[in-house]
């Protein structure tokens, strides 16, 4: 194995009318790629009432490290009096919410929310990581 690991990880952030910020993540979530993700998700969760929505639909893998992101991201929400809700439809990633006993600390929806579909983007962040491993 290789001791240098660069992997891009590409957001794209909307902003709806409703209010609520709209995160689609793509690829791999996992000890490489979650510290830019923690960074990318600081933002939108850093406002009173903040409104957030992953849409995890698009990633193909996730490990403890990149729950570990999305727990923090849910903490810093409901700290703020705000909420985190996850798109998903991947009987993989539900099983591992449900095994980590995570799955009611989460709100958990298959789709957008009607608000968010068809939204205009109004910011994008790509980001490149690289890890040294070692």
């Amino acid at each position: 194995m290789d001791d240098n690991h660069t992997r891009s990880t590409p957001y794209r952030t909307h902003r709806t009318v409703g209010g609520a910020t709209v995160v689609t993540l793509q690829g791999e979530i996992d000890i490489v790629t979650a510290p830019s993700l923690a960074a990318c998700l600081d933002a939108p969760v850093s406002c009173p009432h903040p409104d957030l929505v992953l849409d995890l639909r698009q990633v193909s893998f996730i490990d403890c490290t990149g729950l570990g992101v999305l727990c923090r991201t849910r903490n810093r929400a409901k700290a703020r009096h705000g909420r985190l809700r996850l798109i998903t439809n991947s009987s993989p990633f539900l099983r591992i919410l449900h095994h980590t006993g995570l799955t009611d600390d989460f709100d958990i929806r298959s789709r957008l929310p009607e608000e968010a579909v068809g939204s205009p983007v109004t910011g994008s962040v790509t980001g490149s990581v690289t890890a040294s491993a070692g």
